[in-house]
């Protein structure tokens, strides 16, 4: 834990003192890596739900729906349910049922935003030429014909809103590629803008977070490995913000928002919860 004392000495004591109510941890990078459980993050979520502590998972993946990201943090050993998880996928479906509730859709992306598309009541064109949007998330196994149909959607007139703009995320061989891969062959090929980014760190996920936990911004807590989605969401949004270097972040790399803490990994949070440093 040589970062926490090393780094930001200053910060970690200010922290201590707000304290937070409620976590919003982030998934890849912090918790997972790919497939495989980050050591000691199940303990540092125990943790935090033992004394009592909000715990909300929060993530850009739009290709997972919160039922399948349940599954692998249950089989991961966390305990949570549904309404404890959003998602970028979750959020983007709330949003267009909300906001175009009439509008169909086309997507470029995978089941687990389908099935959150459905379960919000949001209509798929039959036909990419027929769609009022387009939606970009994920898709770790793409085609030629997947995006030559949503190239159809955007030169049709579709509008486009992308689940999220992260330019790669950690997995077990490192990194890979992210959505603004896709975003960006779309936007070349068809001339067509992006509208909105659902993601974070977008005012939608705050907020989405925020009332998942039940708790205003300045009682909340972010816990991520990227400063361009979680980092900055905290700093722009009013929560505290932990940084881990587990995923995305390396120490001592330039910075446009500054986390309050740095860890080594989430699992340190459970040693800091044993000293009585900062929750």
């Amino acid at each position: 834990m040589i970062s926490i004392f090393t780094e930001n000495t200053g910060r970690m004591l200010i922290m201590a003192k707000l304290d937070a109510a409620g976590f919003l941890i982030d998934l890849d990078g912090t918790v997972f890596r790919g497939r495989e459980l980050i050591d000691g993050a199940k303990e540092a979520v125990h943790t935090l739900q033992s004394l009592g502590k909000a715990v909300v998972f929060l993530s850009n993946r739009g290709n997972l729906s919160r039922a399948m990201c349940r599954k692998k943090l249950l089989g991961a050993g966390i305990r949570t349910d549904e309404r404890s998880i959003v998602l970028s996928s979750s959020v983007t479906a709330s949003f267009l049922k909300k906001h175009y509730p009439l509008s169909k859709v086309w997507v470029l992306g995978e089941k687990g935003l389908t099935d959150e598309l459905a379960l919000a009541g949001v209509a798929l064109a039959q036909n990419p030429q027929a769609a009022d949007w387009l939606v970009i998330s994920l898709h770790e196994t793409v085609t030629y014909e997947d995006l030559n149909l949503a190239f159809k959607a955007a030169s049709s007139g579709a509008r486009i809103i992308a689940t999220n703009r992260d330019r790669s995320f950690p997995n077990e061989g490192g990194h890979a590629m992210d959505v603004a891969g896709m975003i960006g062959a779309i936007e070349a090929s068809a001339g067509a803008k992006t509208e909105l980014v659902i993601g974070k760190p977008s005012w939608l996920m705050a907020e989405a977070a925020c009332e998942a936990l039940g708790l205003p911004p300045e009682e909340c807590a972010i816990i991520g490995d990227s400063l361009e989605s979680d980092i900055a969401m905290g700093r722009l949004y009013g929560m505290k913000s932990v940084l881990v270097l587990t995923g995305a972040a390396k120490l001592g790399e330039p910075r446009l928002y500054e986390p309050d803490i740095v860890l080594d990994s989430i699992k340190d949070l459970t040693e800091l919860a044993k000293e009585g440093i900062l929750l």
